[in-house]
């Protein structure tokens, strides 16, 4: 997709947001956008390009990038944590106040359970994730992303899939799960089973899976999302993947 092609679709986008919201968008400035086939962008400073993509240079783009109305109220982005080649990438839906102090993401209460779950199958960020978010800056008062904001920010997730090649995805929540699979279907209907998903160029096993956040305002989701995460454990072992044998590589 060209930048131009990708301007218009954003500022379709932002239009529709606005009228969904009883508004008016105003005239958009310039998003940023490259051609899928353009270099990256010079880095800081020097001007020189870097010939390679990598998590340090996503980052810096994701901290400084103002392709969406985030920016405008975000204290840190959170661009994600873990090791360079996952076996599991986690992905759920955005920062909250606490990773929006941090600049970490899923390290509030949330993030301590989404933790502890992943301990019980033998994985870790520290050791063989990858956590991210399918938008990297907090949406006011928590709020869903709007249509712009995850497209703005879905080039920033497919460049860190691209590098990071997972062996398993892992989607936690409704949004992130509706998003990657472009679909309206509940993550009731969505969770407990692998399918696959195409992204980056690349198919991935995909599970999908309760955000904890719903796990600790209701307690009768703690039964199913475990089952999840067995039936993760049981595909990493039928593809010869063991947590306990992993140090991201």
């Amino acid at each position: 997709m060209t930048a131009e092609e990708k301007s218009s679709l954003a500022r379709f986008l932002d239009i529709a947001a606005a009228s969904a919201q009883g508004g008016y968008a105003e005239t958009p400035g310039e998003y940023g956008f490259l051609d899928d086939s353009d270099p990256l962008p010079p880095r800081g400073g020097g001007g020189d390009r870097l010939e390679a993509d990598s998590l340090e240079r996503i980052g810096i783009d994701a901290r400084g990038c103002a392709a969406c109305r985030l920016a405008e109220t975000r204290k840190n982005a959170v661009p994600g944590e873990g090791v360079p080649q996952p076996l599991v990438m986690v992905i759920g839906e955005g920062p909250g106040a606490n990773e929006d102090e941090s600049g970490r993401p899923f390290v509030g209460n949330a993030g301590q359970l989404l933790d502890r779950m992943l301990g019980s199958i033998g994985l870790s960020r520290e050791k063989n994730c990858f956590i991210a978010n399918v938008i990297k800056c907090r949406p006011p008062r928590n709020r869903d992303p709007l249509p712009d904001e995850t497209f703005a920010c879905a080039p920033f997730l497919e460049r860190q899939i691209r590098l990071l090649k997972p062996a398993f995805i892992l989607g936690a929540g409704r949004i992130a799960t509706q998003t990657l699979l472009d679909t309206s279907d509940s993550i009731g209907k969505l969770r407990g089973r692998i399918t696959k998903l195409n992204i980056a160029g690349m198919t991935i096993p995909f599970l999908a899976t309760y955000h904890p956040s719903a796990l600790l305002h209701n307690e009768e989701l703690k039964r199913p999302a475990w089952e999840d995460l067995k039936l993760l454990r049981s595909a990493l072992a039928e593809a010869g993947l063991d947590p306990a044998d992993s140090q991201g590589a």
